[in-house]
């Protein structure tokens, strides 16, 4: 399973190492694209086809599937780790990200979360100022 907090620091030609851990779980072939609240969602190609299938499912028309679609889909790349692990961020992600330096890798279970530090650091002050809230909220019976 993806679990774990790991920190890097991008270094010249804008290159990551993937922390080992993971690597031992996703190989060395990755799909990586935006994520949610400013993050970059790292999966490999198993994850890859269940983010596509939820992602796109739904009527071609609807605007919801096709933005969703643009904002994940349209933004991936595809990966392939070099022997020590390190790939080559690319630029629109980068920007996205707003990762100017110092990174947070979060392991999720299916799926990893990169974060600029500064970026991961406001989020997970906010997680723990509303832990129970969020919690509490997850249980409640859907209506």
């Amino acid at each position: 399973m993806i679990i774990g907090e790991f920190r890097n620091k991008l270094v010249d030609g804008n290159r990551l190492s993937f922390p080992k851990k993971f690597r031992e779980e996703t190989g060395n072939k990755i799909v990586i694209t935006q994520g949610y609240e400013g993050c970059l969602v790292i999966v490999d190609q198993k994850g890859w086809d269940i983010l596509v299938s939820e992602a796109a499912k739904g009527p071609f028309v609807s605007l919801s599937v096709r933005d969703t679609s643009r904002f994940l889909l349209g933004s991936a790349s595809e990966i392939e780790l070099d022997g020590q692990g390190r790939f080559v961020l690319p630029a629109n992600l980068k920007e996205y990200a707003k990762i100017s330096e110092e990174v947070v890798f979060l392991g999720l279970g299916r799926w990893v979360e990169v974060w600029a530090l500064p970026r991961w650091t406001e989020r997970k002050k906010y997680i723990d100022d509303h832990s129970g809230e969020i919690g509490e909220k997850l249980s409640s019976p859907k209506l």
